[in-house]
């Protein structure tokens, strides 16, 4: 016996990649599936065939989206998984051994100061190897929480979970199949700059051209040197590059937007 577990998706074109990531977590008590109304192809009908509940939602922003599937669990503990992630065998042994101790009241801790949330790393495959190093690797997120205590929070296109109580970390790795290829990856950094731009124009943030000039140099930096993209060679590199120009277009399409308002409203 362990406390049940509902497992929310979020798919939009995943035909292909759905079902990999639905069987990967065919164990928990419940999966939930809200489908993009935009998707075009089969990723409906695979979610019809495999999950427990599945609603065709518009795009209502990365929070808003995320807060209305995990509204759909009908558990408190709840798991969040994207459609291009699998689950590995240890990770998904050590998500059930956790609620399994919860249940029977073995946590690690007293009562108390017993986790409300579970931490797990995502190793990322792309160019042909697993990314080790630079900003892919590490990569430490909150998926596992008990919904009763958390709330989801951020800022479009990055949702994210805080939780009222402790935080642990298990083993295991999220096994994350992102991009097909370069292209692809470039296509999606034209998505979620733009709604990043649209985010910090939301929030009232003013374009500065300081951010522009250094933010990109700033995270290239960081993502080859700092944290050790060199060592996994070319594809360090890429990666390091496509993050500057995600940086670097986000700020520039803030400025874009920002100097399309009427005049009054420019701060150029």
């Amino acid at each position: 016996m362990s406390e049940p577990l509902s497992v929310c998706i979020l798919a939009y074109n995943e035909e292909i990649q759905l079902e990999r990531c639905i069987r990967s977590v065919d164990w928990a008590d419940e999966i939930v599936v809200v489908v993009d109304d935009k998707s075009r192809d089969g990723t409906e009908a695979v979610a019809q065939r495999l999950a427990t509940r599945v609603e065709r939602r518009a795009y209502a922003g990365d929070v808003a989206q995320k807060r209305f599937c995990t509204s759909l669990a009908t558990n408190d503990w709840v798991f969040v998984i994207d459609p291009d992630e699998v689950v590995s065998e240890e990770l998904g042994d050590s998500i059930r051994r956790c609620l399994k101790l919860r249940e029977e009241g073995q946590c690690e801790t007293g009562a108390d100061s017993a986790p409300v949330a579970y931490q797990l790393n995502r190793a990322t495959f792309h160019l042909g190897r697993w990314i080790r190093h630079g900003d892919f690797y590490p990569d430490w997120k909150l998926r596992l929480f008990r919904q009763s205590r958390a709330t989801w929070v951020g800022r479009d296109p990055h949702a994210r979970v805080e939780v009222e109580g402790p935080v642990f970390r298990i083993e295991g790795e999220l096994l994350h199949y992102s991009y097909r290829d370069l292209a692809d990856q470039i296509e999606r950094i034209q998505f979620f700059s733009d709604q990043a731009a649209s985010g910090l124009v939301r929030d009232g943030v003013k374009f500065r051209i300081i951010d522009l000039v250094l933010r990109p140099p700033a995270r290239f930096l960081r993502c080859y040197v700092l944290r050790a993209g060199f060592r996994d060679r070319m594809p360090g590199f890429i990666i390091a590059v496509a993050s500057a120009f995600y940086v670097f277009l986000k700020y520039a399409k803030l400025w874009e937007l920002q100097s399309m308002r009427p005049d009054k409203d420019r701060r150029t």
